[in-house]
């Protein structure tokens, strides 16, 4: 997947706050995702990340 800085994932479970987006802050081995609802930030392992991803909002597209 191509997945970059600043990119919005959908995500197919949601936070406990109840959203379902998270911006990427910084991706590699991990992506480093912040919660558009509640503004939390946390670090997961690629291969989970990429298994929950429902889809990927461009930078440039929002």
């Amino acid at each position: 997947m191509d997945i970059s800085k600043g990119d919005i994932l959908m995500m197919k479970k949601k936070h406990p706050c109840g959203a379902d987006r998270m911006l990427v802050l910084r991706s590699g081995m991990d992506f480093m995702l912040r919660c558009v609802g509640c503004g939390r930030e946390f670090m997961i392992p690629r291969s989970k990340a990429e298994k929950n991803i429902k889809s990927v909002i461009k930078e440039a597209e929002s």
